[in-house]
């Protein structure tokens, strides 16, 4: 056990500059990813409630393929895809990718929150004379996302160990930084015992400022 312990802080002193860049990446990677998934899932969410059919097929035909496929074949596609019309970097093209993949899970999401508001106040809004888009954008949406926010900080970590997968495509982020610290020093427990702990700090963190913002918004709503 010390003997691990001596190689574990080599390890890490040898390797902490280029993880903190790395982790760097991933949190950027993760920004983005969720920025754009948000989006997408808003997108997509409002689709699947509408009055449309040919709205609620495209919705649905998304959500099940991107749900019914391995993230790392999506990665894969999505960047020989995007690559193949528009030049993109591999940092630009895992985002997209993740933000797509992320999108389809944020939908359903909202899509629950959103039909869990109290119909009655849907009614009653539009007795007031709003129409459903002023409805859905003053009454609706606001109570939807508060409810939204628990599920919503799962997958934004869910977002941030994903993000890992994106090293198949040549990113230099936390797992793929520690894939090639492994080959080159030949200690690969160590090296992914450090990175593993450096994931879970970043989680860690994360799930820490999600439940300062819960709490906020419970006290606002109180």
């Amino acid at each position: 056990m010390p003997d691990i312990l001596i190689t574990l802080s080599e390890v890490f002193m040898r390797t902490y500059e280029g993880f903190l860049k790395a982790a760097l990446v991933t949190l950027k990677i993760t920004a983005i990813a969720i920025v754009l998934g948000t989006v997408f899932g808003i997108i997509f969410a409002l689709m699947k409630i509408s009055r449309s059919k040919i709205l609620q097929t495209i919705a649905n035909l998304y959500i099940t393929l991107i749900r019914g496929t391995p993230l790392i074949v999506q990665i894969m596609f999505l960047y020989y895809g995007i690559t193949s019309i528009v030049v993109l970097s591999n940092f630009w093209a895992g985002a997209i990718a993740l933000g797509v993949h992320n999108g389809a899970y944020i939908a359903e999401v909202f899509r629950g929150a959103i039909q869990g508001v109290d119909r009655g106040q849907r009614e009653a809004s539009l007795a007031l004379g709003m129409n459903r888009t002023q409805a859905m954008r003053r009454i609706i949406f606001p109570q939807a996302l508060r409810s939204a926010i628990p599920p919503l900080g799962n997958q934004f970590i869910i977002t941030l160990k994903d993000s890992s997968l994106v090293y198949v495509i040549g990113v230099t982020e936390l797992f793929g930084l520690a894939n090639r610290e492994a080959a080159a020093s030949f200690l690969p427990f160590e090296t992914f015992l450090v990175v593993g702990m450096y994931y879970l700090v970043l989680v860690l963190i994360f799930t820490g400022l999600l439940k300062l913002y819960e709490n906020r918004l419970n006290v606002d709503g109180s």
